[in-house]
């Protein structure tokens, strides 16, 4: 059997499961279907044009190179294809994005058929996937005198490529479908347990709405009841596409309700709209625009208010809301572009300016924020090579300067690494800045999405901008099954031919590394000043600051070095008082956001800005924990503020981890770890010497809202409630229900335990392992009333523990440890009241392999409670996965239910939890 009767057989596969062909991306494969055109007798010519035409992915894809060669072939009558004139044949070079089409196109407009040259150079001007390999071939051309280069050139300096696309619509008629009450989490858009399929958009597409069939065809009812209207996705009385970025989620979104890119280009769906009672979570919003998007803060509930302008509370505390206007499924609502309106009939509803401003209303004429950031870059360029001023065709960035006003933490870094504002204009809060990037990570379930975003807009190697790029195996790290081994190989070849830093090597050298990415990206950080853009929502480092971002920003972020953003406004959190002994410090991160909400009516002023938490005294790993959890506190990202002395050790820990990964063969031929190394020590000469100290804000800062923690409030360990059985369904599965220990009564069933993710370190394996000796020395043995899985978030903490003892002690209660030489290839299903040791990784908290049983009530020291994520709904019981400390989970396992609060204090007396003292010193500039 040839490739082509292959490719026919997995068709006739696709067919049973209501599938189109899947698009082609293979060399071999197309060459063959180019064949099959060139034989006039061939009985699969007309199937082989239509692949050739409407089914090939574009960018640098194997497959693309070879479409790209035939094409110039047919436009210089080298072939002669009936059904592809040299007309068409340049159309179809005009969709393929970059990489190879730009080259065919150059090779055309550089030629000597001056007919040809002229035609291309058309299509070219329409073009902006330009790279250095390209624009070099055109400034030497056009220095040589050539005058198809200067046409070109003169093209791209007055921005055509964009100033000549349409104008958007100034009408867009909608039809609202409600996709669900409260916060919408991406699960719901994008299941974790179908992130093996994201890079199949079409197979993928299947699982929105987490496969439920009947919310699919009510949609596909609605389109066909309105198709001259879009379809607008809603989350009532909720935020849409909280948890994660997702570039999966918009992906699935656009091809059910938006629009086709290309006609040429299968399943690649852009501009969807999507709006929220309470708005987009911010890196949702920020995947949005990467398509040409409206994402739409709605507002049409609000609290109710009394004559004195207090809000109304129910009998539970909670703000009474009342409805500003109906967005019910099947409401037909107008959006005007131009007023900048949000109508139903002749009925202004609501501004939403927000959601058009200058830079994305570009972003909707271009197709999608990536258009316009190679269009500047690439207008740039020809403006440069010409000699001439940069004409001002995009909106210009917003710069807001405000004399006599200091910066915050995030404003400096910003004002540091921005490129292309006005020079020596100091930027605060709400201004549009390009930044430089300095880390960028991609984990292993969206990093198939952005090798293909890489391809599509044609990039072959990693910025030189960029300090250090790291590539995770994390997300497959629990259960390496037949998809994994299909998927992650090839992910890993990729990447690192791209230039990143891989968890497993392609060569097969070192130990495969399934570190949990967002502690990579951690000790990679080496700098307070660093911008890190990573490919999963919890990319907040406690070193510099950093952005969860979908698949694409990632991408462009590799390709260009580049961020694009508005400087985010901040709220400051600060401690007083003391942490009681026998409290954990994700105790006080859970307080953090309960006090918050308290001090502020429920009004979480956390979300869409920066937390700028001043933790002074403690070292990375132990901030990571409150950071990290930032996440959930949908707050766009956070920074650390810390004392000298305790970054100086933050750093030396990241460099020490940097060196093992040295140690073990991961560095890459231009030794990015050794540089990152030799940065820190930069680094932390300038604190030692004075010259540069450890980031602060300015004394005269402005902040959005300033928090005050009170430690000594926190009396008792603190629980992250999915509120699984509240009345009002927009309260459920919100992370901001957190509650008390004695909450439970010290009688509340727990059917499983989960230590692991991002949110633990080694002090959490170390009081584990106390917590299990402990109990041996006071009761003779130690017997779990309910399983107790624990994955460790990296392979240098399982060294460490093993050098220390601690390894040991876990090994003697455990009923199952990892094999790295024979990895389970299948999820379990059931559980046995004993410890599991699992390889490190995400396991539990990413949902996407590994879960507790349905039905279960997990303690966990995860981050993520959304309903069906860790644990799903029985017939009987709903799943809650309830967030908690180290310690309570440990003694939840080993009583079969939660403590009450003096078998807690009893449990934990004499072990060394993660202690936090507020620093004394005044850390501001």
């Amino acid at each position: 059997m040839n490739i082509y009767e292959d490719y026919i057989k997995e068709i006739e596969e696709r067919k049973g499961q209501g599938l189109n062909p899947k698009p082609i991306d293979d060399a071999e494969l197309l060459s063959a279907i180019i064949e099959q055109i060139k034989d006039l007798e061939n009985k699969y010519r007309a199937d082989s044009l239509n692949f050739f035409i409407y089914n090939v992915v574009p960018g640098t894809t194997s497959a693309a190179g070879v479409k790209a060669k035939f094409l110039k072939e047919i436009i210089l009558g080298e072939s002669v294809v009936e059904e592809i004139t040299p007309a068409f044949a340049l159309e179809l070079l005009s969709h393929m994005k970059g990489g190879p089409s730009i080259e065919v196109l150059l090779d055309l407009a550089l030629g000597d058929n001056a007919t040809i040259a002229k035609e291309a150079a058309e299509v070219l001007k329409t073009q902006v996937y330009l790279y250095e390999a390209d624009t070099a071939r055109l400034k030497d051309a056009y220095e040589k005198g050539s005058e198809i280069a200067k046409d070109i050139l003169e093209s791209y300096a007055q921005a055509e490529f964009f100033t000549k696309l349409p104008e958007i619509e100034e009408e867009i008629k909608i039809v609202t479908f409600i996709a669900g009450i409260g916060d919408i989490s991406t699960d719901l858009l994008s299941p974790g347990g179908d992130a093996h399929s994201r890079s199949d958009r079409e197979l993928h597409g299947q699982c929105i709405f987490e496969h439920n069939k009947e919310m699919q065809k009510n949609l596909l009812a609605l389109k066909e009841q309105h198709p001259d209207k879009r379809v607008m996705l809603i989350a009532e009385k909720g935020t849409m596409g909280v948890g994660s970025s997702r570039m999966s989620g918009v992906n699935n979104v656009a091809l059910w309700t938006g629009v086709q890119a290309s006609p040429y280009v299968p399943f690649i769906n852009i501009a969807p709209i999507i709006a929220g009672t309470n708005g987009i979570s911010p890196i949702f919003l920020t995947t949005v625009g990467v398509t040409g998007g409206i994402g739409i803060d709605l507002k049409n509930w609000v609290k109710q208010k009394d004559a004195d302008g207090n809000t109304i509370l129910d009998a539970d505390g909670e703000p009474v809301l009342e409805q500003k206007y109906s967005v019910e499924t099947g409401t037909v609502l107008t959006i005007n572009t131009k007023e900048k309106k949000l109508y139903n009939g002749d009925q202004e509803l609501m501004d939403i300016s927000a959601s058009l401003t200058p830079q994305k209303v570009e972003f909707i004429k271009a197709g999608g924020s990536y258009a316009i950031v190679f269009g500047k870059k690439l207008q740039t360029f020809a403006a440069k090579t010409l000699g001439v001023d940069i004409p001002q065709v995009y909106a210009p960035s917003k710069e807001i300067s405000i004399e006599g006003q200091g910066l915050t933490a995030v404003e400096k870094i910003f004002n540091k690494n921005a490129v292309g504002n006005t020079q020596g204009k100091i930027l605060h809060a709400g201004s549009d800045v390009r930044v430089e990037v300095n880390i960028v990570g991609s984990q292993d379930t969206t990093g198939l999405m952005t090798a293909q975003e890489l391809e599509s807009m044609a990039a072959k190697v990693i910025s030189p901008i960029v300090d250090g790029a790291y590539q995770s195996g994390c997300h497959t790290a629990s259960v390496w099954d037949n998809k994994s081994k299909a998927n992650i190989p090839k992910l890993m070849k990729f990447m690192n031919d791209f230039g990143l830093i891989t968890a497993r090597d392609p060569k097969g050298v070192y130990h495969s590394m399934t570190d949990v990415i967002h502690k990579v990206l951690n000790d990679i950080t080496i700098d307070d000043w660093a911008i890190i853009i990573g490919g999963d929502s919890h990319t907040r480092m406690s070193k510099g600051v950093a952005f969860g971002a979908d698949s694409g920003t990632v991408a462009l972020a590799l390709a260009t070095g580049e961020a694009t953003m508005p400087i985010p406004q901040s709220v400051k959190v600060t401690f007083k008082g003391n942490m009681k002994s026998y409290m954990d410090f994700r105790d006080v991160v859970h307080a953090t956001q309960q006090q918050m909400l308290k001090q502020f009516g429920g009004e979480n002023v956390f979300q869409g800005r920066v937390i700028e938490v001043h933790i002074g005294t403690l070292t990375a790993d132990q901030a990571f924990t409150f950071t990290d959890w930032t996440a959930e506190m949908k707050a766009k990202a956070s920074v650390c503020i810390s004392e000298d002395e305790t970054l100086i050790e933050s750093l030396e820990i990241a460099k020490s981890r940097i060196q093992i990964m040295i140690g073990k063969g991961m560095d890459n031929d231009k030794q990015v770890l050794q540089g990152l190394i030799d940065k820190a020590n930069k680094r932390i000469a300038e604190i030692k010497s004075g010259e540069k100290p450890a980031l602060t804000p300015d004394a005269n800062a402005k902040y959005f809202a300033e928090v005050v923690v009170d430690l000594d409030a926190i009396i008792e360990p603190m629980i992250a409630d999915p509120d699984v059985y509240n009345e009002d369904v927009s309260k459920r599965y919100t992370h901001d229900t957190i509650r008390p220990l004695s909450f439970y009564g010290g009688n509340k069933k727990v059917d499983l335990g989960f230590i692991g993710s991002c949110m633990v370190h080694k002090g959490d394996m170390k009081i584990l392992a106390q917590m299990l000796k402990n109990i041996e020395s006071k009761q003779g043995k130690v017997e779990f009333n309910a399983p107790l899985v624990v994955a460790p978030p990296t392979y240098n903490i399982v060294d460490e523990l093993k050098s220390e003892g601690d390894w040991e002690v876990l090994q003697k209660y455990s009923g199952f440890e990892f094999d790295d030489n024979e990895p389970k290839g299948l999820a379990r299903t059931k559980y046995e009241n004993m410890l599991y040791l699992e390889r490190p990784g995400c396991n539990l908290c990413m949902g996407n392999q590994e879960k507790a049983e349905p039905g279960d009530t997990v303690m966990a020291t995860s981050t993520r409670l959304f309903q069906g994520r860790v644990v799903k709904d029985s017939g009987e019981k709903k799943g809650e996965s309830l967030l908690s400390s180290t310690p309570v989970v440990v003694l939840s396992t080993i009583l079969g239910r939660t403590p009450n609060l003096s078998e807690y204090e009893a449990a934990v007396d004499g072990i060394n939890l993660t202690k936090f003292k507020p620093s004394h010193k005044l850390l501001v500039n």
